[in-house]
């Protein structure tokens, strides 16, 4: 059994989680994903509430209950997106080495787990949809370039609370993530783990004709890279349907 730990801030699209691991589950794949929340101090897309949000002690208060309730963890992912872009590149790979350190295990971010994707598909220019304001939303696109991967397009909707974006149903989720220009790119970034996203990754690219990387998606993928090879599942996008649009 492959199990991989998720550090969730908060409470906002956590279930995607065991709604993933109960279908893999019948599916046959013998994959856990336990989710363990960190502490909040205040639910904002700023910069300032981000970095207290992804700051040492949090993460190391999450990662020491996650070992407590799921010892058997593989692998952990630090699966916010803005609470670890906002720390820069050189910072948010200091966030998750510390993590591994603490754990005792291989350890990631949403926002490097969107580099790996990128780079796993071969993509090196991308449209981002956002949720957050604008200049939280570019601190992500600095990240990215420090990474090689052009943005050419960048949407932002100012949704200042995680809980906000945890409320969006398909239609909005789908008219955000349309809402960007994605002509040019190799693929939609949508980079916010508050999203309910994993039960419509394909359906969203086969409507926008486009590959789709989600927060959740690409944090899933990651977390299985780290530990082995991973499943093939078509119905998770083009992501974990061997890399081919």
């Amino acid at each position: 059994m492959s199990a991989i730990g998720i550090l969730y801030p908060g409470h906002s699209a956590e279930d995607d989680y065991p709604a993933l691991e109960s279908r893999l589950r019948a599916e046959g794949h013998d994959i856990a994903l336990p989710v363990v929340h960190t502490s909040v101090g205040e639910d904002a897309h700023r910069v300032d509430a981000l970095l207290d949000l992804g700051s040492g002690h949090r993460l190391a208060e999450g990662a020491d209950r996650l070992l407590a309730q799921a010892p058997g963890v593989d692998a952990v992912v630090w699966a916010c997106t803005s609470g670890s872009f906002v720390f820069g590149w050189d910072g948010a790979h200091e966030q998750v080495e510390a993590l591994a350190r603490r754990t005792g295990r291989p350890a990631t971010s949403t926002s490097l787990a969107f580099v790996h994707a990128c780079r796993t598909l071969g993509v090196s220019r991308v449209a981002v949809a956002a949720s957050y304001p604008r200049d939280v939303a570019q601190a992500f696109v600095s990240l990215l370039a420090r990474a090689g991967i052009e943005v050419s397009a960048l949407g932002s909707h100012e949704i200042v609370t995680a809980a906000e974006v945890g409320t969006l149903g398909r239609d909005r989720v789908r008219e955000l993530v349309a809402g960007v220009d994605a002509s040019g790119a190799g693929a939609v970034l949508v980079p916010d783990t508050a999203m309910h996203t994993l039960g419509q990754v394909a359906q969203l690219e086969d409507e926008l004709g486009t590959v789709v990387l989600t927060a959740n998606q690409v944090s899933v993928h990651h977390g299985l890279a780290l530990v082995g090879p991973v499943p093939t599942l078509p119905w998770l996008g083009t992501l974990f349907a061997g890399g081919t649009w």
